[in-house]
């Protein structure tokens, strides 16, 4: 938990405590932020937005960098502009304040439930192979062009959920079901992720061959009949 307000990481420790969570460190600085980040190899990251020596969306970057564990921001920078700025730098999802610590925890713990594990060799998933782009479920990793690209985890599960439904029409909100969990943020989340998705895998992000608008109702994912699943 990276917040500069004391009361804040008292109430969360106190609240995730009781839902069973351990081992929880907190951070009140940017820089203590990233040593404590690099030296405890967290699961999951709560980030304020508002810190005295950095702004979290940069801390965000900084960290984004260094892992692709889940990042939720908390923070009382509300406006649209602000939760673009958030996904944009590797955010995963976007709490504002004041806000309810069960919701906090709910969020989390979606978070974590989702979390890309890696399987046992008897339940490997098959690689999703489309010639210029594929990405293996079993380990998260995404390669484009052969050239492996780092993607924060919730881009990942996004991309996974389209290689899921090939050519079917999903809505926003369905995405965000699937993709985030229950509580529903809004259009500009899943807006946000599918255009960092189509500008790593699409030659062209402005006319997108996989990832494509339908307009009125979603998204669809298309690919042609003759890709493969290794």
């Amino acid at each position: 938990m990276i917040d500069d307000d004391p009361y804040i990481l008292d109430l969360l420790i106190t609240v995730f405590e009781k839902e069973g969570f351990q081992n929880i460190f907190t951070a009140k600085t940017g820089a203590e932020a990233l040593f404590t980040t690099t030296q405890n190899n967290p699961h999951i990251i709560l980030l304020d937005v508002m810190l005295p020596d950095i702004d979290g969306f940069t801390l965000c970057g900084k960290i984004r960098s260094e892992t692709n564990v889940p990042i939720l921001f908390l923070t009382a920078k509300t406006t649209d502009l602000d939760k673009l700025q958030g996904f944009s730098f590797g955010g995963d999802d976007y709490i504002t304040k004041p806000f309810n610590p069960l919701e906090v925890v709910a969020r989390v713990k979606a978070q974590l439930r989702r979390s890309i594990q890696t399987p046992s060799r008897q339940t490997r998933k098959p690689i999703y192979d489309y010639g210029t782009f594929h990405i293996d479920p079993n380990t998260g990793r995404l390669m484009v062009y052969g050239e492996r690209i780092e993607c924060p985890t919730q881009e990942i599960k996004l991309l996974l959920y389209f290689c899921e439904h090939p050519n079917q029409i999903l809505s926003k909100h369905q995405i965000y079901k699937e993709v985030w969990g229950e509580f529903y943020g809004g259009d500009s989340t899943v807006m946000v992720h599918v255009r960092r998705l189509r500008e790593k895998i699409e030659e062209d992000p402005s006319r997108p061959k996989w990832i494509k608008t339908v307009r009125g109702l979603g998204y669809i994912f298309e690919t042609s009949t003759d890709e493969e699943l290794l």
